[in-house]
């Protein structure tokens, strides 16, 4: 009995020493990126294509964050987009986390013309940033539904692959000056390929045929897909601009609107020579007049877009509400009733 039960003990002992070391090692891995600075992370799971992960953990980081995706354009890198953008900043106000995903390329654009990386788990670039975002939801206990992602030039095509092929992953996308998902697609099957008649705006289909394009990147999906905000400037002389009304046919498609009908066309909406059209709730174009390429980052807009922030008008508070408690560009959350508060 004496050595039964001091076997007991021992083993229980041990399995309490295990218990802790784990979850200390949690902790550790977590307490290991130090917060309020860009840092690489070397390991976060399968990462077929050599893409780096750089991130950015705010010092004012929220209970259960959210995570933007940030990807950077041709010649760029991670660091450059972290400076580039106000999303770090932004991170600290709001408690979100950043992924910057850096290119494994010469020239640092994105592979958005091969099989791998055109379709869901195919080895590709898209494939890696997918296990970027899985990492860091499991480390950081984040709020699988306020995911993002959005990009510039290249990192604005591949925002559009990433919301074609991993749309379980994301609630919402932001595209600056891009192309839509599949459109830099290489018949020979390169990697990090450059597509001229697409970026010349040469190919032209319709809302269906683009919208067979996104959805045969992840055959059988039939989930909700991210809410998409397209950015392009009427003087884009790199990626022109049939591209804009191309991708937005692609996201019309995919939502089930009519393209040629949209909801609203809003005249120096956000700002003079921007132009919104909204086709619904899941889809908003803005072209930019006399702005070539790229249209710079709105963080402002962004916010809103990711839910971040709440427009003016738009509800802020209430009985049940589980919105956006901030308004955006400095309006006030003035209480109506006990249901019912508003950015004014």
């Amino acid at each position: 009995m004496k050595g039964l039960s001091c076997s007991f003990l021992i083993t229980f002992l041990l399995s309490l020493t295990l218990s802790s070391a784990g979850t200390l090692a949690r902790d550790v891995s977590k307490r290991a990126i130090p917060a309020g600075s860009l840092q690489r992370v070397n390991s976060f799971g399968s990462n077929p294509s050599g893409t780096q992960m750089y991130i950015y953990v705010p010092k004012n980081l929220a209970s259960k964050p959210g995570i933007i995706v940030a990807i950077h354009y041709c010649t760029g890198t991670a660091e450059a987009y972290y400076s580039f953008t106000p999303y770090a900043q932004q991170a600290e106000q709001y408690g979100f986390i950043v992924i910057y995903p850096q290119s494994p390329y010469s020239g640092t654009c994105w592979d958005v013309s091969s099989e791998a990386t055109l379709i869901h788990n195919g080895g590709g670039d898209s494939n890696s940033i997918a296990n970027m975002v899985t990492w860091t939801i499991g480390q950081y206990n984040a709020d699988t539904s306020k995911v993002f992602v959005t990009g510039t030039s290249s990192g604005a095509m591949m925002t559009n692959v990433m919301a074609a092929t991993y749309p379980e992953l994301f609630a919402a996308g932001t595209v600056y000056s891009g192309v839509g998902a599949g459109c830099f697609y290489s018949s020979s099957n390169q990697v990090d390929a450059w597509n001229s008649s697409c970026a010349q705006g040469h190919i032209i289909s319709t809302p269906a045929v683009w919208a067979g394009i996104a959805k045969n990147m992840y055959p059988g999906y039939s989930g909700s897909r991210p809410r998409m905000q397209i950015y392009h400037g009427s003087a884009d002389t790199a990626l022109y601009p049939q591209n804009y009304y191309e991708t937005c046919k692609q996201w019309a498609g995919v939502f089930g609107y009519n393209y040629d009908s949209p909801v609203s066309m809003l005249p120096s909406t956000p700002s003079p020579n921007y132009q919104t059209t909204n086709w619904g709730p899941n889809l908003q174009g803005i072209y930019v007049t006399g702005v070539g390429h790229t249209v710079p980052v709105n963080g402002t807009q962004d916010m809103e877009w990711f839910g971040f922030t709440a427009a003016l008008w738009g509800q802020c508070g209430g009985k049940g509400w589980t919105g956006p408690t901030v308004c955006a560009g400095g309006y006030t959350c003035t209480f109506g009733n006990e249901w019912y508060s508003q950015c004014l």
